[in-house]
Parts: structure tokens; C-alpha cells; sequence
């Protein structure tokens, strides 16, 4: 038969029923239920090619179980003497005959329909080693031919048949694969919590003793002694932020899984702002209004706690300002966090959202930053379908630019 549709090429169609079959089960289509997609596509094959009846045929081991069909009701037929059956192993683009040509097929296929047909063609859905998962099909009560535009038609959609199984497998895959990273993923998290737990009480141990032992022997220890308590405390100190840090990156995932909710801005920064209120020459700006549509408040709390909190650490200057704007575009929820602190070298602006990078900075107290918190904050930001930018000059301050989609 020659080519009859552009694009598709002849595929030469696979008699091991074995394999067809294994090739079946991974489409996890075989009674899958109804779908509009393909409904369409069925509707379309009767109108284009002026038959009363198209289906989607799924070729199971002994039966038949329709995908789609237009024009009959949806029923499970035997799949022995079934048109289908003759399509799989026919090894032709289009599988098409008449009553007049081949009453015997008719006369034993007469049994398994809900009404007499003269007419049939039948399209193989072939997957990429020629297996036949289904059939595109349709039929008449009466002889007839297709002209070459209406084959040219039915094999098109037949393609985008096949297209869809093929998409629906492919979303099969990804949704098996997501539910096993999923759980190594939980995995993960409670090995965390329990190396976590394991390590912060030694930790807690190492600090204690420390501190008791530098109290305790003041008069003794020289004043190299002393700097090696020290730094053992304020190394054991790192670690275990270091340790909660992890924790927190982990665990931040949960506060995506939220539920979405209408916000007030003002309201919700206020309450934010409060924790910081105590701190001394401390000043922060927000906007008076503001009312955000179905989103995740708890991750935007997540990334106005961190960048607010990193703002007034890293700053050392007597007056520490934070201001924070608001705008809306079409697509955006757009904020701007602004602060008058120790600014970023333009050279580590784009390491900073990494997971563990510290850039050797120090905070106002002189302990080193963990690498987790701006991080954290650009995993959420990416979940609110968002994005992040930084504007910063040394000693001058930074604003942290970032949006998330609005619905």
C-alpha cells in the first residue's frame, strides 16, 4: 500500500503476542476509563470519513475493550473473528475491506457487533517496536470506499491517538518515578532528624563542658588555653546550626504541601515584623495595603522571614533599615526586600541561593552563616512558579527583587 498521510512511515507490526501484550501493560490503558481527548478524536474520524461508527480498540488477550467510540454504545467484545484482530496482523497502513470482497469475515464477525456492517478500515497503533497496543477503526451498514484525503485523515488522527497513549505512558513513568522519590525523599528526611537528633545532643554535651571547663580554670589556662576553648565552642556552635539548618531545608518542602489562601499583605508582614521589634535600632518598612489571591502563606512567611532575618545579621551599622515594596503585574505578585546591611561582592551574588554556600561571611555577633536560608528561599520561590534577584554594592546594602505567579 503507499504512504498516505505525511510524517508517518510504514511500521512493520510484531507477531509475538507475548510481547504486544507486556508492551500493552506499560500504556496502563486497558480499562482506563472514558476520555474526552479521545471522544474527540473518534468524532471527528466519523464526520471526516462519513461513517456512522469509529473506535479506539484496546487488544487485550481475549478481548476487546474500547478506548472511545462514537455512534455505538461502549461494550467489551471477544476478540476472536473481531475486525481488530485481523488489523494487528494484516501488516498494512490501513487495514480495509468491503462485504463484497470478504463476506466471510463479515459473516463471523456478525456476532460480536451490535448491528450488521459492509464496511471496515482499521489503522494499527503501533508502538516503537511495531508492537499493535490498539486499533483506530471505523465502520459502515454499507459498502463503500475512502477517497485519499479521507485515509489521509484517519491516519492523522490515528497518530494523535497514538500521540496520547503515548503521552499518558510517558505521565504514567513520571508519576511512579515522583511517588518513589517521593518516599526516599521521606526516607531522607527522617535520616536527617535522627543524625540531627544523634549529633546536637554531643553537641550540646561539647558546648556545656566547654563553657564549664574555661569557668572553671580562668586562673589556670594561659591565654592560648583559652583562645582553643574558644574556638572549640564557637566551631561547635557552627556545627549546630549547621545541623538545624539541614533540618529546616528538609523540612521546608511540608510548607509547600500547604493549601493555597487569600492574603493581606500588611497583616501578614506585621505579624513577621513583631518577632524583630524587640531587637534594638531596628527599623522596618512595609507596604499599608495589599490583597494576594490564592497563594502558599506559609512559603511566602518562609521567604520574608529569611530575607528580613538575613538583612538584620549581616549589618552592622547603628541603624539597621529593612523596606520592604509590593507591586502587581498581570502574570506577578512582585516584592522588593531592601536593607542598608554589608552588602554581597558582585562576584558571589550568584552563589549565594547554593545550598551550603557561606561565601566566609559573618553576621553582626561573628558566627558564620549556615548556606541554608537563601537557599531554602529560592526553593520555595521556584515552587510559587517565581523567580529571585539581587541588587547589592559592598557596605552600601542589598535588595532582594523576587516574584511568584499570580492565579
Amino acid at each position: 500500500m503507499s504512504k498516505l498521510a505525511d510524517g508517518m512511515q510504514q511500521k512493520n507490526i510484531s507477531s509475538n503476542e507475548k510481547l504486544r501484550r507486556s508492551a500493552l501493560a506499560e500504556y496502563a490503558i486497558f480499562k482506563s476509563g472514558e476520555d474526552k481527548d479521545y471522544d474527540q478524536l473518534t468524532f471527528l474520524a466519523a464526520q471526516i470519513c462519513e461513517v456512522p461508527v469509529a473506535k479506539i480498540s484496546i487488544i487485550g488477550k481475549n478481548n476487546i475493550w474500547y478506548k472511545s467510540v462514537y455512534g455505538t454504545q461502549q461494550a467489551e467484545n471477544q476478540r476472536e473473528n473481531s475486525f481488530c484482530e485481523r488489523t494487528i496482523y494484516a501488516d498494512e497502513e490501513i487495514f480495509i475491506i468491503n462485504s463484497n470482497d470478504h463476506p466471510e469475515f463479515f459473516e463471523n464477525a456478525k456476532p460480536i457487533y451490535d448491528r450488521k456492517f459492509h464496511f471496515y478500515a482499521g489503522v494499527p497503533l503501533l508502538n516503537s517496536n511495531g508492537h499493535a497496543i490498539a486499533v483506530f477503526c471505523i465502520f459502515d451498514t454499507k459498502i463503500r470506499k475512502l477517497d485519499e484525503d479521507q485515509k489521509k485523515a484517519l491516519l492523522a488522527l490515528a497518530n494523535q491517538s497514538l500521540n496520547l497513549f503515548e503521552s499518558r505512558k510517558q505521565k504514567t513513568k513520571l508519576q511512579h518515578v515522583q511517588r518513589k522519590l517521593k518516599q526516599k525523599y521521606k526516607d531522607l528526611e527522617k535520616f536527617a532528624s535522627l543524625v540531627s537528633h544523634d549529633i546536637k545532643s554531643p553537641l550540646a554535651n561539647i558546648i556545656s563542658l566547654t563553657e564549664l571547663l574555661k569557668d572553671e580554670n580562668k586562673e589556670k589556662l594561659d591565654e592560648q588555653s583559652r583562645q582553643y576553648l574558644d574556638f572549640l565552642v564557637e566551631s561547635s556552635y557552627s556545627l549546630r546550626n549547621y545541623v538545624d539548618g539541614i533540618l529546616s531545608f528538609y523540612r521546608s518542602d511540608h510548607i509547600l504541601e500547604k493549601d493555597f489562601e487569600d492574603v493581606h499583605l500588611p497583616t501578614l508582614l506585621k505579624k513577621i515584623t513583631d518577632l524583630y521589634s524587640l531587637e534594638e535600632n531596628v527599623e522596618i518598612t512595609y507596604p499599608d495595603s495589599g490583597h494576594l489571591k490564592n497563594i502558599n502563606k506559609a512559603a511566602l512567611s518562609q521567604v520574608f522571614m529569611n530575607l528580613i532575618s538575613n538583612a538584620l545579621k549581616y549589618n552592622n551599622k547603628e541603624i539597621r533599615k529593612v523596606d520592604i515594596t509590593f507591586k502587581t503585574t498581570e502574570t506577578y505578585y512582585c516584592f522588593a526586600v531592601s536593607d542598608n546591611g554589608n552588602g554581597i561582592n558582585k562576584n558571589d551574588i550568584e552563589k549565594i541561593f547554593e545550598l551550603f554556600a557561606t561565601l566566609d561571611a559573618k553576621d553582626r555577633h561573628g558566627n558564620p552563616g549556615s548556606g541554608i536560608g537563601l537557599a531554602t528561599v529560592k526553593k520555595h520561590i521556584d515552587q510559587m512558579q517565581g523567580s529571585i534577584d539581587v541588587i547589592s554594592e559592598k557596605n552600601q546594602g542589598t535588595t532582594f527583587k523576587f516574584k511568584i505567579k499570580r492565579p
